[in-house]
């Protein structure tokens, strides 16, 4: 789905498209919910959604959609499993996420967020595997908020161009992303001290 067509329908349906365009992305709708997230922030920085509105839609999309993959997973974890495993791509989440798993345990549920469509399964896994739902809350919202602050401000910041970047990240994952972080702490850092020195400049004169 492209930038164009998502700021299109957020424009026209606002807060409540990034909710359930979000909640419907963890559920089997094939939508890159990182862009949904950036775009919620590019419209925030342009002036046509409230930036605070804009990302708690964001975040409670997260939430609700990992609140639904875990119960989904707890109650019909099986038939769901061997539903997504009828698609090829999908068998190969479901493998890369059980091997994830076995490897590293509970913490797959942290590093799943750097690999999409993995991070639409282990919630179900996890479910299936006895996670309790406590435990589970514990792990994967402060990751969501973290997750859903990073591709936010990278939509606030790099607006239009983001569409891009979010395919970088997506095709070479974890590396990609920090270094994008990496740029945008420094530009940061650079307008900051530009900024200071103007003011300096301008209060010696």
């Amino acid at each position: 789905m492209e930038i164009n067509l998502l700021m299109s329908i957020i424009e026209q349906y606002g807060y409540f498209a990034i909710f359930f365009l979000l909640w419907l992305g963890i559920v089997g709708l094939p939508i890159p919910d990182e862009l949904v997230v950036a775009t919620g922030g590019f419209l925030a920085s342009i002036g046509l959604l409230n930036p605070y509105y804009s990302f708690l839609a964001g975040y409670l999309g997260v939430a609700s959609g990992l609140t639904i993959g875990f119960l989904l997973g707890k109650y019909f974890g099986r038939p769901i499993l061997r539903w997504l495993s009828k698609s090829e791509k999908m068998r190969h989440a479901v493998d890369r996420s059980t091997v994830m798993l076995e490897k590293y345990g509970t913490t797959a549920l942290c590093i799943s967020y750097l690999f999409p469509v993995v991070r639409h399964v282990v919630p179900y896994l996890v479910a299936l595997g006895g996670m309790s739902y406590r435990r589970y809350a514990l792990l994967s919202y402060p990751i969501g908020l973290v997750w859903t602050t990073a591709f936010y401000f990278l939509g606030y910041v790099f607006g239009n161009n983001v569409e891009s970047i979010i395919g970088i990240i997506r095709k070479y994952g974890f590396y990609a992303l920090l270094v994008v972080v990496a740029v945008l702490a420094i530009g940061l850092i650079v307008r900051k001290v530009v900024l200071g020195n103007r003011a300096y400049r301008a209060k010696g004169e």
